[in-house]
């Protein structure tokens, strides 16, 4: 039986995929799950499972061709699918057929997505931008679109929806009442605000916008116009950390191979304190409030020209150590270019080490949709009054936290906070091994 393989799912939102390199030709066997295509997204690169055993038939996409999630990649013929159900007989279709509105009514039959007719690349749209298409009432003949040979995404369709490009007929149409419905395709969107032009002058440089630059920009637009910020910063003496861990790393880095970071022990603390605190590890769903059991810690990992949000999986159940392996093995994979799906996927927090570059106080913008993100600021020597009126020079860190105040309000936040300050203070030889 012949089935379509789709563009898959490849991160949280994404939604389309560029075909790399096929690993597969016409007639060639392939078990189920064998790797059929190589694709790349905004985010990964990822390979196309196959859904079936069976002998690949055709390739519908190209490679360089960019495709929306749900779009068909390539068909195949399989062997692992039970055929449908024959006919009873000749009569029962017959009378099916002739039923009338009476069998409408009783089994309506699925509503038909008709295809546009045309020539090239621009006709042939996706099931899933033609479904969108339909549900906006939008005219896919009066869009250009951004994909390969001009065909159109289903970005393209969601930037009409969004209101960032209007779509007007070639005949006019009545100028509509501000309160009017928008549907129709000939009814230019009124709200949409005129896109600022910006000139040029001898010596700029025109920097095209990156699919990644494309994605930070829109998740972080998503996430100040969704997300009510509220912030809050605590300072911590972290001195005797400071100590154990160069006590260490000497030692650790010939042992293990890579570096022990202090960033390794702030990861656990944080991941400790989510323990207790479990809010912070929560997302907004509406209605509801989703508290997750896993705690997957999010850490930014810049590269020169992006920002990658790689994932530590089950940051609780890790040592320092196989915390500072991950950080280590993520941050490898991050420069090289070589994140996959899973590294990206799942994240509940956002720990982002902005004292790596020696920032002493910042306001991180929530990873959405996530419910805070803590920014741990660089670690600098400052005089510090102690107990009994002495002054001594101490390590200190300032831990920066933004929070979604539709979920966490400043009690819960500080209790967190101060839970994590804790267990920073009191980290040395005798409280915490690495191992």
């Amino acid at each position: 039986m012949t089935q379509n393989i789709l563009m898959p799912q490849l991160g949280e939102s994404v939604t389309e995929g560029t075909i790399d390199r096929w690993l597969v030709k016409p007639g060639d066997k392939v078990n189920k799950y064998d790797a059929l295509a190589e694709v790349t997204t905004d985010k990964v690169t990822a390979e196309i499972p196959s859904s079936f055993t069976g002998v690949i038939g055709k390739l519908v996409a190209e490679e360089g061709e960019t495709l929306p999630v749900g779009a068909v990649v390539c068909t195949i013929e399989a062997e692992d699918v039970p055929a449908p159900p024959e006919e009873k007989s000749s009569a029962v279709s017959a009378a099916i057929l002739n039923a009338g509105t009476k069998t409408t009514e009783q089994a309506p039959a699925p509503q038909k997505i008709e295809q546009p007719k045309g020539e090239g690349m621009k006709a042939r749209y996706s099931p899933a931008v033609l479904r969108l298409a339909q549900e906006h009432d939008i005219d896919l003949t009066l869009l250009t679109g951004s994909g390969a040979a001009g065909r159109i995404t289903r970005k393209d369709v969601q930037a009409v929806i969004d209101g960032k490009f209007t779509v007007t007929a070639s005949t006019p149409a009545p100028t509509p009442a501000p309160a009017a419905s928008t549907s129709g395709t000939n009814v230019e969107k009124t709200t949409t605000a005129p896109v600022e032009e910006v000139t040029t002058a001898e010596g700029d440089v025109v920097i095209p916008v990156s699919k990644v630059r494309s994605a930070i920009a829109k998740n972080m637009q998503r996430s100040v116009t969704e997300i009510p910020h509220a912030w809050m910063m605590m300072e911590v003496d972290v001195t005797d950390l400071v100590a154990y861990r160069d006590s260490l790393k000497a030692e650790f880095k010939a042992r293990e191979g890579f570096s022990l970071t202090y960033f390794a022990f702030f990861v656990k603390a944080v991941a400790q304190a989510l323990k207790e605190y479990p809010m912070l590890n929560s997302t907004w769903a509406g209605d509801n409030i989703i508290q997750k059991k896993a705690i997957n810690l999010s850490i930014a990992v810049a590269t020169d020209d992006a920002l990658f949000v790689p994932v530590i999986k089950n940051a609780d159940d890790k040592s320092v150590k196989g915390i500072a392996k991950d950080i280590w093995e993520l941050s490898q994979k991050t420069k090289a270019g070589k994140l996959k799906m899973d590294d990206m996927t799942g994240g509940t927090f956002t720990v982002n080490n902005t004292g790596s570059f020696g920032s002493m106080q910042s306001m991180g913008i929530i990873n959405h949709p996530q419910a805070a993100i803590l920014q741990i600021e660089n670690i600098v020597k400052k005089p510090v009054i102690l107990e009994g009126g002495m002054i001594a020079a101490r390590d200190c860190v300032n831990l920066c936290l933004s929070l979604d105040h539709r979920i966490l309000d400043g009690l819960v936040c500080g209790k967190f906070l101060s839970r994590v300050k804790e267990i920073l203070e009191n980290t040395n030889k005798s409280t915490m091994s690495v191992y």
